[in-house]
């Protein structure tokens, strides 16, 4: 299964108290983009290179969804 992995920018880490997630590691920048790293399985990078797809899902608790943007390079 894909998790969230800790990465040398990060500046914050969601989740902590809630065991009911995972801790996510994260950076913060100060224009409010939150960045995350995500390790993947070697069936998911088999997968990924076969099918050539990702499902995304996003809770938003039936908030408004926020931009997001998936990226295989590092953004920051």
């Amino acid at each position: 299964m894909m998790k969230p992995i800790k990465f040398i920018q990060q500046n914050s880490t969601y989740a902590t108290d809630q065991p009911e997630y995972l801790p996510l590691s994260a950076h913060k920048s100060s224009d409010g983009i939150v960045t995350t790293c995500w390790k993947l399985s070697p069936l998911e990078r088999i997968k990924i290179l076969i099918f050539g797809k990702i499902w995304w899902q996003t809770m938003t608790f039936n908030k408004p969804l926020q931009p997001q943007r998936p990226n295989i390079d590092k953004p920051i």
